[in-house]
């Protein structure tokens, strides 16, 4: 997550996603260590530069 977000600073729907996909990138990663988790991270990051644009108040 990023350092100056908490929890708090995401919505309902937001939690429910990133909860999902850090279940996702556990059962890959249960596969191997050479699993590719590149496409969920990016989408973990999308979510949370949501939230903080959503905190700064910016577009």
């Amino acid at each position: 997550m990023a350092d100056d977000l908490s929890f708090s600073d995401f919505t309902r729907g937001e939690k429910l996603h990133l909860v999902a996909l850090h279940a996702r990138m556990a059962k890959r990663g249960l596969a191997g260590p050479t699993v590719d988790l590149s496409d969920l991270q990016r989408k973990v990051r999308r979510i949370e530069k949501t939230a903080e644009r959503r905190k700064n108040g910016t577009k």
